[in-house]
């Protein structure tokens, strides 16, 4: 019967001394220095060779799973006359040549923290995000990026499929390297954009596309104490009431301290969420482990030029 390991840390099979990110079905590129009792995780990120990484958000719950380990045989010698196996470190011959792919991990115990209705956690990133009224954990979501949706859905106004009215998702920045927040937002704004009611990942038009756009507010932003920048955006849809979209990038507090992108999609209408949820949820990020960091618009930053 074949054993599938769950999205998780795990030892890292090419480096011992680490942890490593497995989606749970391959393993990524981030890892970490195993955490003490009751410390926030150390992250270790390197980037792909010609690619850039993505993140996958853990939302944070309560599971506890009992799985079988996966065993790695080795070859052994003899130490001496004692008769005692030793490891030599060679895998065992199999009459193929042998598999340099890390393998899958062995189940190792959760580092997930204690569970908490109201806040979601982006494990990778190291942040936290309160999860307001009118706003769930993601349900039958194939994006690996969002973080949290408003509940239910509905029938796109364009294009065959489903929509939701809110969305919150977070990436990591990788593929150039640019470091300023301003810059950052300013060139993510279009890309969320497009994907929210342009062209979506599978090449439909939900909304019959982007007819036009206005920005609305752009500035300075504090966020989990660093200082980041946002830029939002109102689109106007063939279908549809269209809706705001907005890009708030800042560091991350872990690891390398590659920039975070959290993108905010909502709908317009009487069916949107409140536009103020934005702001709150900005506000509300933490690192994890640090309930003292906040922020919110214009917080400890000054004006926007």
């Amino acid at each position: 019967m074949s054993m599938t390991t769950p999205p998780g840390w795990y030892r890292d099979p090419s480096a011992p001394h680490v942890e490593r990110w497995w989606d749970g079905t391959a393993w990524t590129e981030h890892r970490r220095t195993p955490e003490a009792p009751g410390q926030p995780p150390t992250h270790v990120r390197s980037a792909p060779a010609g690619g850039h990484l993505r993140t996958r958000p853990v939302v944070l719950t309560a599971a506890a799973a009992v799985l079988t380990a996966v065993i790695v045989t080795g070859a052994v010698v003899l130490s001496g006359d004692t008769g005692v196996p030793e490891s030599d470190g060679v895998p065992a011959a199999t009459g193929a040549a042998p598999d340099a792919t890390p393998r899958a991990p062995s189940p190792s115990p959760s580092r997930t923290p204690a569970d908490d209705p109201t806040a979601v956690v982006d494990e990778l990133n190291g942040i936290t995000l309160p999860l307001l009224d009118g706003w769930a954990a993601p349900e039958n979501v194939s994006d690996p990026e969002v973080l949290m949706t408003t509940p239910g859905t509905y029938d796109c106004p364009g294009d065959d499929g489903l929509c939701r009215h809110g969305v919150v998702s977070s990436r990591t920045v990788t593929q150039n390297d640019e470091t300023s927040p301003e810059a950052l937002a300013k060139d993510d704004i279009s890309e969320a954009a497009d994907l929210a009611y342009d062209r979506d990942r599978v090449d439909r038009r939900p909304f019959h596309g982007i007819t036009s756009h206005k920005r609305v507010a752009q500035g300075p932003v504090a966020v989990a104490g660093r200082a980041g920048y946002f830029v939002r955006w109102r689109v106007t849809t063939g279908a549809g009431p269209g809706g705001y979209v907005q890009s708030t990038v800042f560091p991350s507090s872990v690891g390398a301290q590659a920039p975070i992108v959290v993108r905010y999609v909502f709908d317009a209408g009487e069916d949107g969420p409140p536009l103020a949820d934005m702001d709150r949820i900005t506000k509300g990020i933490r690192a994890v482990g640090d309930a003292d960091t906040g922020g919110g618009v214009g917080s400890s930053i000054g004006p926007s030029r």
